[in-house]
């Protein structure tokens, strides 16, 4: 499979056009360019990932401005139907990708007809494409995060140092989904849960890849940084009528800060659900002065010196643990973009 056939016309453009600029037949060296560079670079790929979550949100804007109450449901429904599938037919989103925002679908509606079952939160009446009182443009609100966790880890070719095993995350964010329903009815584990996350990814630090920098940030300032702007997020959908919280009854106000609580909880969900997809991969070996990756000293079971194994202990891969091949450019991952096709690590 070509880099081309994995990622979406979009990429390629936004690669053109930082090759244009940073690559115009010599290596620049000023590093004013080199940073302006790896800004635009970054704000575009941040800004494409959100895409299908960014016009979804746009779209709700746009019904709760100008559809009558009684047809928004059925409205938004249909719009992010067609959304989804747009960006599959005109190639803006890849078939792999949409698996997981399918999974992301599932997982969120079973959890919205419960929480809607028990009051937590309200949509307007009204609509023929409802499942048990939830509009089944709810399950979209989800895939859009999904969508946006698993563009954002092919876009930046994202790598991880100490990720925990899987089965931990798998038992932790089990956990959590299980807390979301059982804490109606019994003792609300969230303080507990919250503490087993922050010990989990303590010492887990993300590689992303921009054009030629690579930003390290670890996982769990990501996470929370993700939960903060979902949060933005649903103060916009909340204000356009989407959905209520019991507060919001008597008129639209701000949503309550302790839901980035709830939101940051909900992204190891994500988390284990795209790592299940697309199992991590840890970074590259450095770059000796020559050019070549210093390679890391082998432990007894084959894998490099300071790796973790994924999948409950299974050791990755050799490929994936020398990810340069002989002419040092494209990525091993299968899943890597166009953005990695011809830029030589800087």
């Amino acid at each position: 499979m070509t880099v081309r056939s994995l990622s979406t016309v979009v990429e390629h453009r936004i690669d053109r056009a930082a090759r244009r600029l940073l690559d115009a037949g010599h290596q620049p060296h000023r590093p004013v360019r080199l940073f302006v560079t790896e800004f635009l670079v970054f704000g575009a790929k941040q800004a494409w990932a959100c895409a299908f979550g960014a016009l979804l949100l746009g779209t709700m804007a746009i019904v709760h401005l100008t559809v009558p109450v009684g047809a928004r449901n059925d409205v938004l429904t249909i719009a992010a139907v067609l959304l989804q599938v747009g960006m599959l037919v005109f190639g803006l989103e890849t078939v792999r990708e949409l698996r997981v925002v399918l999974l992301f679908h599932v997982v969120g509606t079973v959890m919205e007809v419960f929480k809607v079952h028990v009051g937590s939160w309200t949509y307007g009446s009204g609509g023929a494409l409802v499942l048990a009182g939830v509009p089944l443009f709810s399950g979209f609100m989800y895939g859009a995060v999904g969508s946006y966790l698993v563009r954002v880890y092919r876009l930046f070719d994202l790598r991880f140092d100490r990720y925990p095993r899987q089965w931990l995350l798998a038992v932790v964010a089990g956990g959590v989904y299980a807390n979301f329903f059982a804490h109606h009815f019994v003792w609300d584990a969230r303080s507990v849960l919250l503490t087993a996350v922050v010990l989990l990814f303590a010492r887990t630090t993300m590689h992303a890849r921009v054009h030629r920098a690579t930003l390290r940030m670890p996982v769990l300032v990501a996470m929370a940084l993700v939960a903060l702007f979902i949060w933005f997020a649903e103060n916009v959908a909340t204000w356009a009528g989407a959905w209520a919280y019991p507060a919001q009854a008597a008129g639209w106000q701000p949503v309550a800060p302790t839901k980035i609580v709830a939101w940051l909880l909900l992204m190891v969900i994500s988390v284990a659900m795209v790592t299940w997809v697309y199992p991590p991969v840890p970074p590259s070996p450095p770059i000796r002065p020559g050019g070549a990756a210093h390679p890391r000293p082998a432990a007894p079971d084959g894998r490099s010196a300071g790796s973790r194994p994924t999948r409950g202990g299974r050791a990755a891969p050799a490929r994936r643990l020398h990810p340069w091949g002989p002419r040092g450019t494209a990525s091993a991952r299968r899943e890597s973009s166009a953005f990695r096709d011809r830029a030589p690590l800087g």
